[in-house]
């Protein structure tokens, strides 16, 4: 199958056009919106199954290979085939680009949680069971607090990531900001909407991990007094 794409390198085919901006403000935005609702679902999707994982290879050093292994193959499986296997099951819907978002991000989020909570000093861990923390308790009390910046580091990959991602949903109709570059090469190679869904995804991305960043700083003030002292 061949194509024929039209670069018109005259003005009248410009990498950006606030023209082209204010005229289609609507659809820019609801292809945004969805963008980040889809974003946002998958890596929440994706925290709670990692997580609980991370913890469980923590506390059973066997599962620790099992359990990477499996997220690494999951994450090599190709967008295209996943797709392919998952619409007719699930249709081609939001449930569709979900599953393979979260089935990508779960690697990035296992592996750096992992790491945080390897990272919790031992005797800090003999402390507290001396102190006569169960296993549970230690977790919620210790570990995960500890473990936070990890945790926040896969989150923070997994987001950028995921943003990256989303737009190959547009193979099932829901792909936000992928609309507009998919849309872009359909209208004989129109550039501002392909350069306009570009830079929204990229601006997305950082201001999803500056505002996890925050977060992170927010939730962990002996990192940065650490940091500080270091």
């Amino acid at each position: 199958m061949s194509f024929r794409v039209i670069d018109r390198a005259d003005p009248g085919n410009p990498w950006f056009s606030w023209d082209y901006v204010q005229s289609n403000s609507e659809t820019i935005l609801a292809a945004l919106r969805e963008h980040t609702w889809l974003t946002a679902q998958a890596v929440l999707i994706a925290a709670l199954v990692a997580i609980p994982l991370a913890v469980l290879a923590y506390w059973f050093r066997p599962l620790t290979g099992p359990i990477l292994a499996l997220s690494g193959a999951l994450y090599t499986i190709p967008s295209l085939a996943l797709f392919a296997f998952a619409a007719p099951y699930l249709g081609t819907g939001t449930a569709t680009v979900l599953l393979g978002l979260v089935l990508y991000a779960l690697l990035l989020i296992i592996r750096n949680s992992l790491a945080g909570l390897n990272q919790v000093p031992a005797e800090v861990r003999d402390a507290a069971q001396g102190m006569g923390y169960g296993r549970f308790a230690r977790l919620i009390r210790i570990d995960l607090p500890l473990a936070l910046p990890g945790i926040f580091t896969g989150l923070r990959l997994a987001t950028v990531s995921t943003v990256a991602l989303v737009t190959v949903g547009v193979l099932v109709g829901h792909g936000g900001l992928g609309q507009l570059i998919l849309g872009g090469f359909r209208n004989n190679f129109f550039k501002a909407e392909i350069m306009t869904g570009t830079i929204l995804c990229v601006v997305l991305a950082l201001i999803l991990d500056l505002i996890l960043a925050g977060l992170g700083r927010l939730l962990t003030p002996w990192a940065r007094r650490r940091g500080a002292a270091g």
